[in-house]
């Protein structure tokens, strides 16, 4: 996909501020920085747009991002570990899973997982629960420039095996940094829009 137009709409903490336009929306969800904002850059070919950092739990708010104005990115917080409170952290589970059962403009959730580990307990309680609801998301394996050919392969051997995905496609290999994996991802992005 050929993006010409990228910008945040609006971080919202609450579904009364979510866009009402309708448009499609492409969920991302994963743990803090597991590369979430550094994969929305990198398929809209934007530096900066979705500001990323190297300190867990940097994003706080459900962040909508309008492409083409065809559709948005949804950039939720991370789950596990971030240098928040507790609290807080409930605060942004509840969040999230409200959106996640309620809004009817969902087509799909990317699970981004980090290639270079096995799927924490984190990811399969939340590959788990999309599941149960039936949402079927397709898993972006993170950093797969930071480990070797013959890992990669493994890395997907791991979270295929470990998250149980319907088919071995809908684990898909990702770089911010190389661009692997950018056109399988728009490939599945582009299917369900």
């Amino acid at each position: 996909m050929k993006v010409t137009q990228a910008e945040i709409v609006i971080s919202a903490v609450q579904q009364s501020q979510y866009p009402e336009d309708n448009l499609p929306e492409i969920v991302l969800l994963g743990r803090s920085n597991v590369g979430k904002s550094s994969f929305i850059n990198t398929l809209i070919q934007r530096k900066g747009l979705a500001r990323t950092s190297s300190q867990p739990g940097k994003t706080q708010t459900m962040n909508f991002y309008k492409i083409n104005d065809a559709f948005y990115f949804v950039d939720m917080p991370g789950y596990g570990y971030a240098k928040v409170s507790k609290k807080e952290r409930e605060k942004w589970g509840v969040m999230i899973e409200e959106y996640l059962q309620k809004r009817e403009n969902m087509v799909l959730v990317l699970l981004l997982v980090d290639s270079r580990h096995e799927p924490t307990e984190d990811d399969r309680l939340m590959y788990d629960w999309l599941t149960y609801y039936g949402l079927d998301p397709v898993i972006i394996a993170t950093k797969a420039d930071k480990i070797s050919k013959v890992r990669q392969k493994k890395a997907v051997d791991n979270i295929f095996n470990t998250l149980r995905p319907r088919k071995r496609s809908d684990v898909i290999l990702f770089s911010a940094a190389t661009k692997m994996g950018k056109d399988e991802a728009w490939e599945v992005i582009e299917g369900r829009l």
